[in-house]
């Protein structure tokens, strides 16, 4: 008998089974159990896999009869033919949220609702090829499609972010799940979830590397040893344990991704008894920012100002330190930076997840010698980002057309000069690296993979800087 009659038969036999299981687990009507049989049988010969992990996932095997989904509960009853594929729904967040409303409002809390918003922020984003940015998920957009697209901004008059209502998620026929990044289909495993792998895809690489981190330290190297496999009572913390502990799902940090806070008032004026030529728009800036103190690292004057130089070289800050366009879409509206109540609420939570383990003495060594890595991290990278606006200030190099900013750390790779290239690399690799790694207690990662190459960028930068200045001195003496 020819093989493609065998599959046939036996695919028909399969679904003639499952309809039959199924209808005898879920008091649904005889059309319900007729359109998941013509699913399973279909599918069963164009996508074997899928069906196979469906029917051994939860969703197809709940406790209870009536929780229990089919296919059309999330992929709707449209698609009936080869031929109408088309018609099947894609099922986003909030079809999950009709069975997981808790998970689903502690995510939209959280920095991974953003990650699309976040992602067309950076204005070097605008400037790639589709294919590495849009729909076919193969650059940036593999990962930041966790983010719900469509995200606006904040509306006049209103404290939430606002939606297209769909529009943009419409242009995606794939990636609009959101859940399904972590609970991978068709099997959306709790226990997948769990387990630090399930962050790998993602958190790896370039500039976010806590994978690799994680691995490399104590506690990665005994979950390893140990096979935990992502359950929570294993003797070393897990990524879940620590950043989505008891199952929140709102994977939020203190210090955030890039290591930045929202300065105070106290802060600013601080600075006026550092830089009194900078009085009135410090005076200007420091009226915008919330009050407050930050709890183990309130700034001194020189990190305030440190950090003032990172924020004009990313064009979040003008050059009279005033809050930019930027300032509001990715600080305020992107939440790339945390207020005071926000910053010390999610660092005690931290602590207390690490006094789980380690006395308060120890974790609380362990975060200040953290902090203070991101404190020498930045007056370093402002010592950087201070030569090549002097350049720029004095007419060594030209502002490129088309930029609002320059020198731009967002532009990224985009820079048109070696010493902004060393400015993007610091940004994005080797002071992410040296601040990550410090937090995740992998010390190799902190100095050799950041700080190292972070000291040979600046002195890189501040020697070219020295040799461009000398060449134009001596041009203009000609």
């Amino acid at each position: 008998m020819p093989k493609k009659t065998l599959q046939f038969l036996f695919g028909l036999l399969f679904a003639i089974s499952a309809s039959t299981i199924h209808a005898a687990s879920k008091d649904t009507s005889d059309e319900d159990n007729k359109l998941n049989g013509d699913c399973i049988g279909c599918h069963y010969n164009v996508t074997p896999g899928i069906v196979k992990q469906h029917l051994e996932s939860p969703m197809a095997n709940a406790k209870k009869h009536e929780d229990s989904v089919s296919c059309t509960d999330c992929h709707g009853e449209s698609h009936v033919t080869n031929d109408d594929y088309a018609k099947a729904a894609m099922p986003t967040m909030e079809t999950c949220a009709e069975c997981h409303k808790k998970e689903t409002k502690q995510y939209k809390k959280g920095k991974h609702n953003l990650a699309w918003f976040g992602m067309k922020s950076q204005i070097a984003w605008h400037g790639q090829p589709g294919a590495i940015v849009d729909k076919g998920y193969k650059g940036c957009s593999g990962c930041h499609k966790l983010g719900k697209k469509g995200i606006l901004g904040i509306a006049d008059g209103k404290n939430e972010l606002t939606h297209d209502n769909g529009k943009e998620a419409a242009d995606y026929r794939y990636g609009n799940a959101q859940c399904d990044a972590c609970h991978t289909r068709h099997t959306f495993s709790q226990d997948e979830a769990r387990d630090p792998r399930a962050c790998s895809n993602c958190h790896m690489g370039f500039d976010h590397p806590q994978w690799e981190m994680f691995m490399s330290s104590k506690h990665g190297i005994i979950w390893s040893i140990e096979d935990q496999k992502g359950e929570r009572d294993g003797r070393a913390p897990t990524c879940q344990k620590c950043h989505m502990n008891e199952g929140d799902h709102e994977v939020t940090t203190a210090w955030g991704f890039l290591g930045l806070r929202i300065p105070t008032q106290k802060n600013v004026l601080a600075l006026i008894d550092a830089a009194p030529s900078l009085e009135q728009p410090l005076r200007d800036l420091a009226k915008l920012l919330p009050t407050g103190s930050y709890i183990d690292v309130d700034d001194d004057p020189q990190w305030v100002l440190d950090r003032a130089l990172i924020l004009q070289a990313a064009g979040i800050l003008d050059s009279g330190l005033q809050p930019t366009e930027r300032f509001v879409e990715i600080v305020v509206q992107g939440r790339a930076a945390r207020a005071p109540e926000e910053f010390n609420a999610l660092r005690t939570k931290m602590k207390n997840i690490c006094n789980e383990c380690h006395s308060k003495g120890f974790v609380q060594e362990h975060f200040v010698a953290s902090d203070n890595v991101i404190k020498a991290a930045d007056h370093e990278f402002a010592k950087a980002i201070a030569a090549v606006q002097a350049l720029y200030k004095d007419g060594i190099l030209e502002k490129p057309e088309g930029w609002d900013f320059a020198p731009d750390l967002l532009h990224y790779y985009d820079a048109k000069t070696n010493v902004e290239q060393e400015l993007y690399l610091i940004m994005l690799e080797y002071r992410q690296r040296a601040f990550q790694g410090a937090f995740h207690a992998s010390n190799d990662y902190m100095h050799w993979y950041g700080w190292a190459p972070l000291k040979t960028a600046v002195n890189n930068i501040l020697q070219e800087a020295k040799q461009m200045r000398a060449e134009h001195e001596a041009k203009q003496k000609h």
